[in-house]
């Protein structure tokens, strides 16, 4: 399903639809409020001077990857600099910060780690896009349902049988059930 932009192109119209998920996920990345908020600045900006989303069939999954993308281009500039600065350790980007950066962590641990995520998002893939990404949304990114449905706009009871569906075929497929 393709869901658009706001109409206008604009700062408003992003602020409007993605200020409130992008916050929502830089704060469980960074130090502080401050830089959320500079972070989503920042990937407001990228996506204005991009400027064209006429082809993009899930505007939601590209905004969020260009957060990604600047989380990781600011871990690589902290590497740089010789420290981690705002820019908190993540799990999800610890293959582009070296090992030495994530404190209370052995190799092995992180490793191990990184394979058991990796063999469930594969599993998760059986699912269906939709269902990954809303799963994904609520278990790791800790995003609240409405808020999830209000991002994809859909309703609340929508996005709740999608995470009951993948909780449900995860404990299946491993065995919990």
């Amino acid at each position: 399903m393709k869901r658009a932009l706001p109409d206008r192109l604009s700062f408003e119209g992003l602020d409007a639809r993605f200020r409130r998920p992008l916050m929502s996920y830089f704060k469980r990345r960074v130090a502080d409020h401050a830089e959320a908020e500079d972070l989503t600045q920042q990937v407001f900006m990228r996506l204005l001077a991009t400027g064209d989303f006429e082809g993009i069939e899930q505007t939601e999954g590209y905004v969020f990857t260009v957060a990604a993308n600047l989380l990781k281009d600011r871990g690589r500039q902290a590497i740089r600099r010789g420290g981690l600065g705002a820019v908190a350790p993540n799990p999800s980007l610890v293959s582009e910060l070296t090992l030495e950066m994530v404190e209370d962590r052995s190799p092995e641990r992180v490793l191990l780690g990184r394979e058991t995520l990796a063999d469930v998002l594969r599993t998760l893939d059986a699912l269906g896009e939709r269902t990954r990404d809303i799963y994904i949304l609520f278990r790791l990114e800790n995003m609240k349902q409405q808020e999830i449905a209000g991002l994809l706009g859909i309703g609340q009871s929508t996005v709740e049988k999608h995470v009951v569906k993948a909780t449900v075929y995860l404990a299946r497929v491993y065995g919990f059930q």
